[in-house]
């Protein structure tokens, strides 16, 4: 039988512990009290793990937190941006996002991020890993550690595909080859260059891989390494994928043009569209890059944060509500993040500079609680004022929504120790 302890989150379930604690126990237990009570959460991140599939989406360049999650109404920071209602009664989004505001109910959005770099790439490479660039070490991003602690999903499709993703993506970083995600440049043309040329026939074709591989031979046999033998897999991989009748579900056109529009016709539109597609073909992992939030001047210019918030509230409403009607939101986690926040002083060009001190992003669906905010910015969204929540924290939140163990390491070929979320804890109220 459960102990009805068990069923309080780890905030309440801390809250009563420490009540009893102080009116039947004394407070000299308290400091056993509260080792016994962070052993508790540890076992409850451990035994999370609702979501199988995760779509993740990155705005690249550091979205505004004032104008979309974290609204200063009356405050002088404020700027152009307006307050409306959500589908949750008392919680406001920004007047920019009308559509995800009737989707809140499926939201949890965290008002209390910080990082410590305002460089792009940094934080970027900071909140995709958890870990800080250095020269000596790659760091992987969460979909090759999906597929590193539950294995292959599919025996032709890719457990990740990366859909705009930057140059400089860790991707797969120290792991093998073969755990590499598949990068997709424009999602309304799919996987390019999946057919061989015209002019040479499928025999002719089959051919020439065949004498292919009658080159390497002679250099995988002399040279019968781990290294060797993973790309030689990973290009088995590839070649059984293009032979694959699969490929269908790399295809916008098998989608019907009204539900293209829902989405936007524009590259993140049809990349989140893309990202459903993928997730229903057993695509254990999706990222979706949306960048151009980067703005140093004329925020509220119509182009700039208008534009963007436009494309972005059309894009994933419409992905939230059509992975609630199709039954998969409540195993498919969503994520909306960005690298840092921006300025809450309007600068003399009229738009925000870098501030890493404090952002926001949001997570739904994949046993998320929906329809709350997390964390807490001080008056002018300066700062984070309760509950502040580092890149490690919110990827430990994503991987034990994933059921991914945070404790268990994986040495890179140099001999070091890393794990998922780095030394990130979980924020388990909003599991």
């Amino acid at each position: 039988m459960k102990s009805p302890l068990s069923k309080l989150d780890g905030f309440d379930r801390r809250r009563f512990l420490e009540m009893s604690a102080k009116a039947s126990l004394g407070v000299s237990l308290a400091p056993w009290l509260d080792k016994s009570i962070r052993a508790a959460d540890s076992a409850a991140a451990t035994t999370g793990g609702k979501a199988k599939r995760l779509i993740y989406l990155f705005m690249n360049g550091a979205m505004s937190h004032l104008d979309t999650f974290d609204l200063k109404p009356g405050h002088k920071n404020q700027g152009q941006t307006l307050a409306i209602s959500t589908s949750v009664a008392g919680a406001q989004l920004s007047n920019f996002l009308p559509q995800l505001a009737t989707q809140f109910d499926k939201i949890a959005a965290i008002r209390s991020m910080f990082t410590q770099t305002a460089d792009h790439a940094a934080a970027d490479y900071l909140m995709r890993t958890s870990y800080e660039e250095i020269a000596s070490e790659r760091h992987p991003s969460m979909g090759p550690w999906i597929q590193h602690f539950r294995g292959r999903n599919s025996k032709t499709l890719p457990d990740t595909v990366l859909i705009g993703a930057p140059a400089r993506h860790p991707s797969a970083g120290f792991f093998d080859p073969t755990l590499s995600p598949l990068p997709i440049g424009d999602p309304n043309r799919g996987l390019e260059n999946t057919k061989p040329p015209e002019y040479l026939s499928e025999s002719s074709y089959e051919k020439r891989l065949d004498l292919i591989d009658g080159f390497d031979k002679k250099f995988r046999n002399k040279f019968k390494v781990r290294k060797v033998q993973t790309y030689n897999d990973f290009y088995t991989e590839a070649s059984s994928l293009l032979a694959s009748g699969e490929l269908k579900a790399f295809d916008l056109n098998e989608e019907k043009p009204e539900d293209r529009d829902r989405y936007g016709r524009d590259p993140f539109g049809q990349g989140c569209l893309l990202a459903r597609r993928l997730i229903e073909n057993n695509v254990r992992c999706v990222e979706v890059t949306f960048g151009g939030w980067d703005m140093h001047t004329n925020i509220y210019n119509p182009d700039a944060l208008p534009n963007r918030t436009g494309i972005l509230d059309k894009a994933v409403a419409n992905l939230l509500k059509d992975l609630s009607e199709r039954k998969l939101l409540d195993d498919t986690l969503v994520v909306l993040t960005t690298e840092f926040g921006r300025s809450p002083e309007i600068n003399f060009n009229a738009g925000r500079d870098h501030h890493p001190a404090v952002f926001s992003s949001m997570l739904a669906g994949g046993g998320i609680r929906g329809g709350q905010f997390y964390g807490k910015s001080d008056a002018a969204g300066h700062g984070v004022e309760a509950d502040g929540v580092s890149p490690a924290d919110f990827n430990a939140t994503i991987a034990t929504a994933l059921g991914l163990p945070l404790d268990k390491i994986a040495t890179s070929p140099t001999g070091r120790p890393f794990k998922v979320a780095h030394d990130g804890k979980p924020i388990l109220a909003l599991l």
